[in-house]
């Protein structure tokens, strides 16, 4: 499966990385339905299956994932104005703090085979290529160090479990851990591919350059090369439209975020963080 990556400045050195929504994903529902249900299953199949360690620790992952969905999913539909319902309304200003990087990682999952990077066709190509390098190695040292740092007081949150309240900071706690898990797997899924594509030749998706080599065009295509680079003409009158010093406004955001598919909340956290 090939992600579309869009790459632009959003505000003087803050560029956005984002990924278009794919509507042709299956719902989460099914992959849910593949974890198990009980602890004592996952337990049953992690003992009993011949798989490697990076299977079983998906397993576990993925357990963990579905139970705190359909815990997400109770607290909102929850009546208005009870317990509940504000419990939510605190976990919704806590996921408005993630970082947009963060969120961004966690979008390349072990499906993705290849990338196509679209940005405005004035940037350097080497230089987009950098930066999303950049993000991916940042983000395999980071978020391996804030996983082991979640994990670990996952044990000290859990003794809040003694209160006759629901234990909020340990649910808390286990998101992160399970956010900073995937971004982490993002974060070398990512990785991997910049790198596979150093090997090989880049592919550069330009009117001028495919008139002149087509030849190579042809043979590069048929390699299938992890990285696509593929400056947009469409991106760049709409960059240009503001001021790149001011950022972007609102409503050039919303309409690339309309064009391009994407998520216009995590699209606007990129103005005030550089990754």
């Amino acid at each position: 499966m090939r992600a579309k990556l869009i790459v632009f400045p959003i505000r003087g050195r803050n560029w956005c990385f984002t990924r278009s929504i794919d509507h042709s994903l299956p719902a989460s529902s099914a992959t849910s339905s593949q974890s198990p249900s009980t602890f004592k299953e996952m337990l049953k199949n992690i003992y009993t299956a011949d798989k490697p360690l990076n299977a079983k620790a998906e397993l576990v992952t993925d357990f963990v994932a579905d139970k705190m969905n359909k815990g997400w999913v109770g607290l909102e539909n929850a009546p208005d104005g009870s317990f509940k319902k504000k419990i939510h309304g605190l976990g919704l200003w806590l996921l408005s703090r993630v970082k947009p990087s963060e969120i961004f990682l966690k979008s390349m999952s072990k499906e993705v085979t290849g990338v196509e990077v679209i940005y405005p066709s004035s940037l350097n190509a080497q230089l987009v290529r950098r930066r999303l390098r950049h993000i991916a190695m940042r983000g395999t040292i980071i978020h391996r160090k804030f996983f082991y740092g979640s994990v670990s007081l996952i044990p000290l949150s859990s003794a809040f479990s003694i209160l006759p309240l629901p234990n909020v900071p340990f649910f808390w706690i286990l998101f992160r851990s399970y956010s900073h898990w995937r971004a982490l797997q993002g974060s070398e899924k990512l990785l991997q591919l910049v790198s596979d594509s150093c090997k090989s030749s880049n592919t550069y998706k330009d009117n001028k350059e495919t008139e002149h080599k087509d030849s190579k065009n042809e043979s590069l295509s048929s390699q299938e090369p992890h990285w696509v680079l593929s400056p947009s003409k469409e991106l760049e009158n709409l960059v240009r439209q503001d001021d790149a010093n001011d950022g972007l406004s609102r409503h050039t955001i919303a309409e690339i975020c309309k064009i391009y598919d994407l998520n216009t909340k995590d699209v606007i956290k990129y103005e005030k963080s550089i990754f």
